[in-house]
């Protein structure tokens, strides 16, 4: 609950306000069964009229402010709950930004997306419910009491009897709910993975014919969702009912404690109604808080799975070596370099390299060699657990690391397009020119097809580029990354979808048109590796292979497997 409180300090303003409207509403519902009793006790049996009107109009006054500020107030609580969820939302999307890729791998994309979706929700509700309800409940209740007691102290004891019952009851079985509700939250992310797998991989899911193998498997994690829910429902249910008990029980001795008082003589109807209309108040009271809890339950869990993003400390590699130039002319270094991503196993094993500044490093293997895996610690995007890795003479671990990444071009194997217009998913937020993106177009072998649009570069794409082709797509996304004019550029399988024609062309036209850029080529085709000036052969992260296209062809038989079946493509230039 501390997350919440940070986030509420600086609405304070706003809070005292609202809160101090809420209680002036509250005190005047407070004043209705009193002003009541006054009239049907005193007023009616003096059958003066002027005094019936005098009283029954400052009741309808003392209503009316009631409901002013009651309305005055619930909107304050809104907004409060609208810009602290807002700000609360903003900051868990930076932390989440900043995240290393470790530490995203281990909170999992799914939870963020839980985290900063339906917990959000729920402290946003939490927030909101609590100013409606924080100073009502407490003034009802001892304001309620403090009435009764005034009224008649023997039917006030009878209501007071009930309320450490209903107390007892309500945090028994918060208590009980907390951590049931932590395990609903972790079968909730459960289900969002799922459904983002689904939802990601529905072609190959059509394609396999596993639409009843995903449903079953949905089914799955959205029973272990209900039976979790079921579990913590059952036992915050419990509350509402186990405090009507109590409640209709004090209002039934209530009742009948009255009625002996009233033919005693000892009392009057006016103040047995005055009573009842209380105790329906600090029912609603009770009720109230019960809500309180069970809300308060959830947005619990929710606040301490938001805070350990926002506590998440940068935890990546920091070294005070800044390095000089090589005097060899090495761009980029790899020394040594080993990783793995659970600490156990080797992903890349003692790779070392050099490339010169504007060189091409040339990278293939089979599927799960580790090609990607160097592409993204060459980034700094993990540590690595052994070695160093140089750019411009300088560790990148001691360089910071927005400076690091805007060095880079990258283009992913699964990057994406975003619903905007080509000239905007070039540019992607960046400041570059319409010059700049024209000229990355027409070395990305992209310009012919976005000029033949209608409306050319403000032709509008749809959310992942469904409405162009695969190679048009990957053609769009070499454009963007040549456009920044980086230092380093990575094309990740960036060529996959295009022909060996267009691949040939692409390769030449970047070698021509930046060639003070270093690139990174990881490819599964020879020709895409070819003419780089330096080529790694990739297996299992350790590389068995190295040296040109031609040293490889004599000295590593993988490599000459792979080229000898891909000779279809060998010829073209």
């Amino acid at each position: 609950m501390k997350l919440i409180f940070r986030y509420l300090k600086p609405l304070s303003r706003m809070i005292s306000f609202g809160l101090t409207i809420k209680v002036l509403a509250t005190l005047f519902e407070l004043m209705l069964p009193y002003i009541l009793s006054h009239i049907l006790d005193v007023v009616v049996p003096t059958h003066s009229i002027s005094h019936i009107v005098l009283w029954g109009g400052a009741m309808i006054v003392a209503a009316l402010l009631a409901m002013i500020g009651n309305i005055i107030a619930n909107q304050n609580a809104a907004k409060v709950a609208r810009e602290a969820s807002r700000r609360i939302r903003h900051d868990l999307f930076a932390a989440t930004m900043h995240l290393t890729s470790r530490q995203t791998d281990q909170f999992t994309v799914p939870s963020l997306e839980s985290r900063l979706t339906s917990d959000t929700y729920h402290v946003h509700h939490f927030i909101g419910m609590v100013q409606r309800m924080a100073v009502r409940v407490p003034i009802l209740l001892i304001g309620g009491i403090a009435i009764t007691l005034v009224l008649d102290w023997r039917l006030a004891l009878v209501m007071i009897v009930t309320l450490p019952f209903i107390g007892g009851s309500v945090f028994l079985i918060s208590r009980r709910g907390m951590p049931l509700y932590r395990q609903t939250q972790k079968a909730v992310d459960g289900m969002v993975r799922v459904v983002r797998e689904d939802c990601q991989g529905v072609r190959v899911i059509k394609a396999l014919s596993k639409e009843e193998y995903e449903s079953r498997r949905y089914d799955t994690v959205n029973r272990n969702l209900v039976a979790c829910e079921r579990k913590a429902g059952i036992t915050m249910a419990l509350s509402q009912p186990l405090m009507t008990l109590f409640l209709n029980l004090g209002l039934v001795a209530v009742i009948l404690t009255g009625a002996y008082l009233v033919n005693d003589g000892l009392s009057m109807p006016g103040r047995i109604i005055a009573f009842i209309q209380y105790f329906t108040l600090m029912s609603g009271a009770m009720s109230a808080m019960t809500r309180i809890f069970v809300m308060s339950t959830k947005s619990a869990a929710s606040a301490n799975r938001i805070a350990e993003v926002l506590a998440a400390e940068d935890t990546s590699r920091k070294t005070a070596d800044t390095g000089t130039e090589s005097a060899d002319g090495a761009f980029i270094v790899f020394e040594d370099v080993c990783f793995s991503y659970n600490g156990k196993k080797d992903n890349l094993s003692h790779i070392s390299f050099t490339l010169p500044k504007g060189g091409t490093l040339g990278v293939i293997g089979a599927t799960g060699s580790g090609k990607t895996t160097l592409s993204t610690v060459l980034q700094g995007f993990y540590d690595i657990d052994s070695g160093s890795i140089r750019i411009g003479g300088k560790d990148i671990y001691a360089m910071d690391k927005k400076a690091l990444h805007s060095m880079f071009g990258v283009v992913m194997q699964n990057d994406f397009i975003i619903a905007e217009t080509v000239a905007e998913n070039i540019r992607f937020g960046r400041n570059i020119s319409d010059e700049a993106i024209r000229r990355a177009a027409e070395l990305a072998q992209a310009a012919d097809f976005i000029e033949g649009f209608a409306d050319g570069y403000e032709h509008q794409l749809t959310a992942k580029g469904t409405n162009v082709s695969g190679g048009q797509r990957q053609r769009l996304l070499i454009a963007r990354a040549l456009a920044g004019d980086p230092d380093i550029l990575i094309l990740d399988d960036a060529s996959s979808a295009l022909d060996y024609k267009t691949d040939a062309n692409l390769r030449r036209a970047i070698a021509e048109g930046m060639a003070n850029t270093t690139t990174v080529v990881i490819a599964q085709r020879v020709s895409s590796v070819k003419h780089a000036d330096h080529i790694l052969v990739l297996e299992n992260g350790a590389v068995i292979g190295a040296g040109t296209h031609e040293q490889l062809l004599a000295t590593c038989e993988a490599y000459k497997e792979i080229s000898d079946s891909q000779m279809g493509g060998a010829f073209l230039e």
